[in-house]
């Protein structure tokens, strides 16, 4: 598993997720000669009728950009004076329910919803904020907290330091300002600079300066960051993300973790968490239903490609082998092909 994480030589101009506009390496396509009251009818006749025509829901939510399902949502309910949301979650249930509705939830209070769930109850669930944290662009990050602020009248970020605490609770808040430098120019000076800075802070010393490693960590630029890897490396003799392996532990060094990958490569990040969300005895439903929907109109293609290069077997068996009936058929459906041959 490390050799992909620790190839560096051609990070710096490769392409990212960051970067990449929506709907180019997606596998959900806008439907074209699209008509929302059709689909609206369509929904409503096979949520109305007797027994719930599960295919029709399938077929036309997942054919749909999400931007096309929001259209769906308001001639439905115009149609109906019901909301497909409410309709969907009486209609159906279990894994398949859920997966429904967060194809009907506009992506920003998708995510907004999945932080407030992982902020919920007695302990929080700190790899749901990691992943949400580590890999959304500033706007992204800033059309969440929009929406939270929307639906609880708070700041998330207030909320947010009531929940963690510590180094890991000051570089999780950074983040979620959602002010990460957003040049594309590098500056390969300050790169060599902050490598050092990192290299001191950590491997040279005793003890850890985590506070270097959050600042430069949260605040660089992607392209920025990738050149400073490389010159981590360079320094070093090891990866930054194995120094940060060596020197931290707990929430803290899983966030900072999670933040390489992603400068490295969204998709390679997104492969791994999908895999882990199906090894083993059960299935993490909620995150792979996460992951499928969230990154369907940005990078499915190369994360499908990215699991294939990592477990040799398609993103498509391991749902079609882990999952089962209207769920499985569903996930596929937003999955796409099947890369195996």
């Amino acid at each position: 598993m490390a050799t992909l994480w620790d190839d560096l030589d051609s990070l710096v101009n490769s392409p990212s997720s960051f970067a990449a506009k929506g709907g180019e390496r997606g596998t959900v396509k806008p439907k074209a000669n699209f008509d929302a009251k059709e689909d609206a009818v369509a929904l409503r006749k096979a949520i109305e009728g007797l027994g719930t025509t599960e295919k029709t829901l399938i077929d036309v939510l997942t054919h749909r950009s999400s931007a096309q399902r929001q259209l769906i949502c308001e001639a439905y309910q115009e149609a109906t004076g019901r909301t497909l949301l409410d309709d969907l979650k009486g209609d159906t249930n279990g894994d398949f329910e859920d997966l429904l509705v967060a194809l009907v939830t506009p992506p920003a209070a998708y995510d907004c919803h999945e932080v407030m769930r992982a902020m919920k109850g007695a302990g929080t669930s700190d790899s749901v904020l990691i992943e949400i944290f580590a890999s959304r662009t500033n706007q992204q990050i800033k059309a969440l907290c929009d929406v939270y602020l929307e639906e609880t009248e708070k700041k998330l970020t207030l909320d947010l330091k009531t929940e963690v605490s510590g180094d890991y609770c000051t570089a999780l808040l950074l983040l979620a300002e959602g002010k990460r430098d957003e040049s594309t120019a590098v500056d390969a000076h300050k790169a060599k600079e902050d490598a050092k800075t990192l290299y001191d802070a950590g491997e040279k010393k005793w003890g850890t300066d985590e506070s270097k490693f959050i600042d430069i960590l949260c605040h660089r630029s992607i392209p920025q960051l990738r050149q400073t890897l490389v010159e981590y490396k360079n320094i070093s003799g090891k990866t930054l993300q194995e120094s940060i392996e060596g020197e931290m532990s707990g929430e803290l060094e899983e966030l900072l973790v999670a933040v390489v990958k992603c400068v490295k490569s969204v998709p390679i990040y997104f492969a791994e968490r999908l895999y882990e969300s199906m090894k083993g005895g059960g299935t993490d439903e909620s995150t792979l239903n996460r992951i499928m929907v969230s990154r369907s109109e940005i990078d499915l293609l190369d994360i499908r490609a990215e699991f294939k290069k990592l477990y040799s077997y398609s993103l498509h068996s391991a749902i079609e082998s882990d999952c089962h009936g209207k769920y499985e058929k569903t996930l596929l459906k937003i999955c796409g092909g099947d890369d195996e041959s």
